[in-house]
């Protein structure tokens, strides 16, 4: 079965950065399209961030591009979210998942507060 376990969430000041990582097991990681997504607090799941299966194609919500950056070690089977420059709005539970995937880990809670 899919398994995929997020990390490197918390609580940071505007301005700050942190950088998630996700660790998945249960399915062929290197040829599978792989993205970030998050649930703001009462708000349903949005797509973040989204990487081609070799890593050189990647996409961004716009309310993200420019701030954060996606990639992947497919030696390690692991996604990474480099965030920058948060803001309040990017408060939210990160999950990671392959794209069409319907198996969801727990996902991390990144909170952007002064």
């Amino acid at each position: 079965q899919e398994q995929f376990v997020e990390s490197g969430g918390g609580l940071v000041q505007p301005g700050g950065s942190l950088r998630l990582s996700c660790a998945t097991s249960g399915f062929v990681f290197s040829a599978n399209n792989m993205g970030w997504y998050r649930r703001p607090p009462g708000k349903e799941r949005e797509g973040v961030a989204f990487i081609s299966s070799g890593g050189g194609t990647t996409t961004y919500a716009d309310a993200v591009k420019g701030r954060f950056t996606i990639s992947r070690d497919n030696a390690k089977k692991t996604l990474y979210l480099q965030m920058n420059n948060l803001k309040s709005e990017d408060t939210a539970v990160y999950f990671c998942n392959r794209v069409g995937g319907t198996y969801w880990g727990q996902g991390t809670q990144v909170t952007v507060s002064s």
